[in-house]
């Protein structure tokens, strides 16, 4: 094999095996800077030796075991340098952390250190931006290059954030443990916040000029099965986990194709991934099976069940869309929220009942400039006929979003209002 599909090869097994092998190195050593460094120490073993030794019968195994001895050796100096510091601290063994035992070795407990490890990584003490950073670097494999190019920051900037996020992790003396019981629901919504920011920035792109980034959805899903199979008690988890299957199960026909926006009542539900849907119409049934009322991403993910269980976009039923929004406004509110659900209003009820709700959100200093506000009062405006009004509204909608797709979108229709009411 040539040397350029060994690299592949290990690139691969890398990014399935990687966060295993950290989550792995950081229960023993206490240290996940330090755990991650050995593993790339693996990674590159593996680069130098496979070329001529070939590919291991089992190469996530080899890297895991290569990556342990190293960690192996670490705690050996440890310990040689705690017997040489005995003296100056009676207590130094505390500090250290002890040679795990055989039990302690053993792989059965592989999930409960990924489930540590995504807690770490989504950590409070950390910025949201940093837990973004450090779980794709972590969990989903991927190098900092890759994480700057799929939201589009300069390579330095994303090290720095995944250099900082370590440093605070060491400096706040995080644990690698599981929560107590008593942070384990603030600690759970950390995650899954970001499990779905990292979805969300995929789905509809910030910036750039592409609309969508489909890399970061599938990394999304994949870190939220994971979390899915670790904690399946938690009905959140099953809840934003039919969120994301439900919306990626469009992502075939959102794009057009020159790669042009295509909003979700004009989409062919045709080209909607029927797999997709089913998973996520499962993972909806798990949530409420569990008991309780239904959590915000839960009740995120019972709203976009309602389109692919109609027909057509005409059949949707936009009375419990509304009641859903009303659900989710009272228990967790926020002004997108309130923005949405005057969107569904304006379905159920009429473009005057969404544009009551909406003229009030435009008092709202926190949709100072979220082009979304002027974007949705230009639809409601139009549909009443109020053509002038409605292209003031959509170009300034242009004028605030950032990515490029969607700003082409927005003057698109300014321009189709103008021309209309000439």
């Amino acid at each position: 094999m040539v040397e350029s599909n060994i690299r592949s090869t290990v690139e691969a097994v890398w990014r399935m095996e990687s966060a295993k092998i950290i989550a792995k190195l950081a229960r023993m050593l206490r240290d996940v800077g330090l755990a991650e460094e050995l593993a790339q120490d693996a990674l590159v073993t593996a680069l130098e030796q496979w070329p001529t030794s070939g590919i291991p019968n089992n190469p996530g195994a080899w890297l895991m075991v290569t990556a342990k001895n190293r960690a192996l050796d670490q705690l050996r100096r440890f310990k040689l340098l705690q017997r040489k510091h005995q003296t100056i601290a009676n207590d130094a063994e505390l500090l250290v952390p002890k040679p795990p035992s055989p039990e302690e070795e053993s792989d059965d407990d592989v999930g409960d250190d990924l489930l540590r490890l995504i807690f770490i990584a989504c950590h409070p003490v950390l910025s949201t931006e940093a837990r973004v950073a450090l779980t794709l670097r972590l969990l989903g494999g991927l190098n900092t290059a890759e994480i700057a190019r799929a939201f589009l920051l300069p390579e330095p900037t994303i090290a720095q954030r995944i250099v900082r996020a370590k440093r605070a992790l060491a400096e706040a003396h995080v644990p690698f443990d599981m929560p107590r019981t008593e942070e384990l629901a603030n600690r759970l919504t950390s995650v899954l916040e970001v499990i779905y920011l990292i979805f969300n920035e995929g789905y509809a792109a910030t910036a750039g000029e592409e609309w969508m980034r489909p890399a970061l959805c599938e990394e999304a899903l994949r870190l939220g099965r994971i979390l899915a199979e670790l904690a399946p008690r938690e009905p959140e988890v099953h809840g934003v986990i039919a969120l994301m299957e439900i919306q990626a199960s469009r992502a075939g026909a959102r794009v057009g194709p020159a790669g042009q926006p295509i909003l979700l009542l004009e989409q062919d539900r045709a080209r909607w991934d029927q797999l997709l849907i089913r998973r996520g119409l499962a993972a909806l049934v798990r949530a409420e099976a569990l008991g309780g009322a239904l959590g915000p991403y839960a009740l995120q993910a019972a709203v976009a069940a309602c389109h692919p269980r109609a027909r057509s976009a005409g059949e949707t039923d936009w009375v419990r869309i509304v009641a859903l929004y009303d659900a989710l406004a009272q228990l967790a509110p926020s002004p997108v929220v309130e923005l949405n659900r005057a969107v569904a209003v304006s379905m159920a009820f009429g473009p005057v009942a969404g544009l009551e709700i909406v003229d009030e959100l435009t008092a709202d200093s926190r949709l100072s400039t979220y082009h979304l506000l002027p974007s949705v009062r230009g639809d409601l405006l139009e549909k009443l006929g109020r053509l002038d009004e409605a292209r003031t509204e959509f170009a300034r909608a242009a004028a605030l979003a950032r990515n490029a797709r969607e700003r082409t979108l927005l003057l698109g229709r300014a321009a189709s209002c103008g021309a209309t009411s000439q």
